[in-house]
Order: structure tokens, then C-alpha cells, then sequence
């Protein structure tokens, strides 16, 4: 396992347990000018892996005032290639110049001999995926020297040869690597409607302190004859239904730094800070519950 003295407990994290939003450049001007109370914010570092112009000056600016949290979207764990090398070393980099308080990506994998799929696909839950994924885990957080999130994937099939179920799958991660997890609570939602799983058992089987963050967003119905999907599109406000398993996930496993995604047809920020206080209000309304679930 790797070494993990430079990650501070999830306790200790700038990242306060309050509601982030995803960054977008065509917010940094809003943002700069102070026009919200969103609590931090969330980059994709494949976006900032460059050795200057504006999108760095941007993040730069920005990091000052607010905590920070670079999540992911193409390391492919879950590849048979290994773990690409070239993103550690610019993750790396980013991480030492910005010290951003979380670090993610997701259980999937999007590459093969050599090519990149645009997508995060989904891998069975087996031994061999289990031991392969625990290694590329402990290679990051060598590499990165810190504790490293890990974000259940939304999927749309299942593999006739799982073996393992989603939620021992993670916590089997933690045991072995002292990763930790981010909860998408869409995600679930997602999969339990299209797979027929029950979304609390899952919130109770993952360990609660392993979780350092929750993810939120909108999803897409797609209906057809024999009956319907869901796909996860992060392009519209969270449902209610959503919302509802959301207050779940916080009597189970506790406040934890929440973020609002909308990643397609972007709104003004206004709306997605109108979509973090209806998880502030969550959270602060959890914090005066029992903890007893």
C-alpha cells in the first residue's frame, strides 16, 4: 500500500463539508468578481495540464479565494494497459502547485493498446479486475503521495461474470489500498433504476469513513418500447428522487463536501449556485439530525 503521511484526515481537509460546484471557464469572470457563495470548486485537470496561458492564470486566481478539488476523467484505472504515467507527472505537478484538498477519478476504464475512448466504460467486478485496480491505486497514490478518491461509475449493462458486487467491490479498494471513495449519489440513483439494486443497502455497505465526498447532478430518461434508461448526462438540475437519496447518504455516511456537476448545456452561474444551497440547506439540516440510522 502506498504511503499515504502527506494526505490530511478527511476532517482536517480546506475542503469544507458545504456544496461546491463543478469549474467552467465560461464562469471564471463571475467568479472573479465575486458575484457568489459557492464554498469551493472542482476542476478537471486534464484541462489545466499545460505549462501556461489563461486557463492556468485563471485557476491560479481563483485557487486564492477558494478551496480547490481536481477530479479526473481519463487515467483509466480499470485499463490493462497500467496506469498512463505522462497524466501522473501532470497531475503531480498540478497537485504541488495548487494543493488542491481532494484528488478523484473514477472506477472505469477508457483506454487499449494505446487508443483513448472518449467514454468511461465500465469493468466486471471480479478477482482479477479487484487485484488490477488495487495496483494502478497504489501506484497513483505512491506517485502523488496522497490519499486518492475513488467515484462509483453510472453504467448501463452488467457483466454476466461479476462476481462481486459494486459496493464489496469499493470497500474491497479501501481495504486494500486506504484509498478512499467519492459517493456519486446520481450515479447510484442511476444504477439502481436501470440494474434493479437497492441504492440504501449499497450506502450501508460502503464504508462511511472512507468517503470524503458526494457528487450531484441531472440525468437524462430515455424511453422506449419495453420500458426505459437512464443515463447519467450531468446536463440538468437534480431530481427530486435524487435529492431524496442524497438525504439518505447523509444520515448513513454523514456531511461531506457535496458537488453540484453540469457538464452539458451549461447555465448561467446563478442557477448551478441556486443548486448548491439546496444542498447546504441538506446538510445543515443533517447536522442538526440524530446520527443514529
Amino acid at each position: 500500500m502506498a504511503s499515504l503521511d502527506r494526505n490530511p484526515a478527511f476532517g482536517d481537509s480546506p475542503v469544507p463539508a458545504s456544496a461546491g460546484v463543478g469549474l467552467k471557464p465560461t464562469h471564471y469572470g463571475d467568479i472573479l468578481d465575486g458575484a457568489t457563495d459557492i464554498a469551493w470548486f472542482e476542476a478537471h485537470p486534464e484541462n489545466y495540464m499545460c505549462d501556461g496561458g489563461p486557463a492556468l492564470r485563471y485557476l491560479e486566481a481563483i485557487r486564492t479565494d477558494h478551496p480547490l478539488s481536481l477530479h479526473g476523467v481519463s487515467l483509466s484505472l480499470g485499463s490493462a494497459d497500467g496506469v498512463n504515467r505522462d497524466w501522473l507527472a501532470g497531475m503531480r505537478t498540478l497537485i504541488d502547485r495548487y494543493e488542491p484538498a481532494l484528488v478523484s477519478e473514477h472506477l472505469s476504464w477508457s483506454t487499449v493498446d494505446g487508443v483513448y475512448f472518449n467514454d468511461l466504460l465500465p469493468l466486471p467486478y471480479t478477482e482479477e479486475s479487484l487485484a488490477l485496480v488495487a495496483t494502478h491505486i497504489d501506484e497513483v497514490q505512491e506517485t502523488l503521495g496522497r490519499r486518492f478518491l475513488i467515484e462509483n461509475p453510472s453504467t448501463y449493462l452488467t457483466f454476466r461474470h461479476s462476481t462481486i458486487d459494486e459496493a464489496e467491490f469499493l470497500s474491497a479498494l479501501v481495504a486494500r489500498t486506504g484509498c478512499g471513495l467519492l459517493v456519486d449519489v446520481n450515479n447510484l440513483y442511476v444504477n439502481a433504476r436501470n440494474h434493479g439494486i437497492d441504492p440504501v443497502a449499497w450506502l450501508r455497505e460502503v464504508p462511511a469513513d472512507a468517503v470524503g465526498e458526494f457528487h450531484l447532478a441531472g440525468h437524462a430518461v430515455n424511453r422506449f418500447e419495453d420500458g426505459e434508461i437512464l443515463i447519467d448526462d450531468h446536463g440538468s438540475a437534480v431530481t427530486d428522487n435524487v435529492w431524496a437519496l442524497y438525504e439518505s447518504a447523509l444520515r448513513i455516511i454523514g456531511n461531506r463536501p457535496t458537488l453540484i456537476e453540469w457538464d452539458t448545456d451549461i447555465p448561467p452561474l446563478g442557477i448551478l449556485q441556486g443548486e448548491a444551497r439546496k444542498a447546504k440547506a441538506r446538510l445543515a439540516t443533517n447536522g442538526k439530525a440524530s446520527s443514529d440510522v
